[in-house]
């Protein structure tokens, strides 16, 4: 038995090491990358996505699964060993049912059409953008049809990210707290956020000071990076390698916090054991509980009264034009208003929810065909106002807004 674990581990590592090599690639193609190579980029995503789903999908594998299994029920259940296997098994099983040339298109028409959403947000052009949604809902639609009817098609996505989660657990927690969040911002929300807010504030003294903050939290320079992007993300290829981006304007103060939200990520995925290295548990086990720390940081602690009494004078140190005479009061409501907005990275507390809820109710009626994506503009406009109460005013801030 302890050979054959060690041959699955060692067959699980080399498909690892494919899926961060891939993942790699993408946070190149999205923060260093010249524009035209996205054509050979998506080729090359394409080839990774290809080999690791041939080598994982295997008949080896599952053999391997299966003479384990004996050796897996006689661990404890949370033992490393027999979750390394159970987990491999339930991936594998998943994965059998789909077929590598799917899976490599996926991943060729997810690149593609990333770079061009990219130039449509740029340019508040979702008519552009749309082709690139349709295809994307169309290889959606092939992929549910590998697996056995769920009680909803949603519900074959959400298990990716949310294993074993039904949609409608995750409607009915969602239509309670709209219920509640919708009049509660309509009775708190306050446009009164303090002119100083608006700045301006240097982007280099921005992004200076939101590495500071983070590497008191544990960023290590040896083993972390920050840089800039469009769109804000954390990715890996270990628990020593940890990227994150950020992006940061003039006139806002969003820098610091986008940079607290995405260290959230890292520092989830650098707590994980380095015994783990190498193996499909060298992860986060969901992305609600990857989400539910990247939040923990950016807003228990971010905008907590004891960090700002520790980090304002530093703030009005390095932005003397801006904060220096501002009282730490007026200071840390500022960062606590309530105050819908068009961009979830930048929304507060309170809205961010709303965010997620209206992508998520969407999201089920695109999959469904109960709502086209001619129509997803109108829609997508029509309930942000009846969630959020503001209007949109073009494409980019808001069916584009895909963050």
């Amino acid at each position: 038995m302890k050979a054959a674990f060690t041959e699955l581990q060692l067959r699980l590592g080399e498909i690892h090491d494919l899926a961060k090599v891939r993942e790699i690639l993408f946070w190149d193609q999205t923060v260093m990358m010249p524009p035209a190579g996205a054509g050979v980029r998506a080729e090359q995503l394409t080839t990774i996505d290809r080999l690791a789903h041939e080598r994982f999908v295997a008949d080896e594998t599952g053999e391997l699964l299966e003479q384990l299994r004996p050796y897996e029920e006689s661990l404890d259940y949370d033992s490393d060993e027999a979750s390394l296997v159970r987990v491999a098994r339930r991936d594998w099983e998943k994965a059998r049912r789909v077929p590598t040339e799917l899976s490599a298109e996926m991943t060729k028409v997810a690149s593609e059409g990333n770079e061009a959403w990219v130039k449509a947000r740029a340019e508040s052009d979702y008519a552009a953008f749309r082709p690139w949604l349709d295809r994307n809902l169309e290889l959606k639609s092939r992929y549910i049809d590998c697996f056995e009817p769920a009680d909803e098609p949603y519900d074959v996505l959400l298990d990716d990210f949310e294993p074993g989660m039904k949609t409608a657990e995750v409607r009915a927690i969602f239509d309670r707290l709209k219920a509640e969040l919708v009049p509660l911002i309509g009775d708190v929300a306050s446009d009164d956020e303090g002119a100083f807010m608006r700045g301006p504030w240097d982007e280099q003294r921005q992004q200076s000071f939101a590495l500071s903050v983070i590497e008191r939290w544990g960023f290590d320079r040896e083993e972390w990076r920050v840089d800039p992007t469009v769109h804000p993300f954390a990715a890996s290829s270990g628990t020593r390698d940890i990227r994150l981006t950020t992006r940061s304007a003039p006139n806002d103060f969003s820098a610091l916090f986008t940079a607290m939200h995405e260290c959230g990520h890292g520092l989830y995925e650098h707590g994980v054991s380095r015994s783990l290295e190498r193996t499909p548990l060298c992860s986060g086990v969901s992305s609600a509980l990857h989400e539910s720390q990247s939040r923990m940081w950016e807003n228990v602690v971010g905008r907590s009264r004891p960090f700002w009494e520790y980090f304002y004078p530093q703030l009005q140190e390095l932005f003397p034009e801006v904060v220096g005479a501002v009282e730490l009061d007026d200071f840390y409501r500022a960062v606590n208003r309530v105050h819908p907005s068009h961009i979830r990275v930048d929304a507060d507390e309170a809205t961010y929810s709303l965010h997620i809820i209206l992508r998520f109710e969407l999201e089920q009626e695109l999959i469904a065909g109960t709502l086209s994506t001619a129509d997803l503009p109108e829609a997508w406009n029509a309930r942000f106002e009846e969630y959020l109460g503001i209007t949109v005013p073009d494409d980019r801030v808001g069916v584009l807004q895909v963050e």
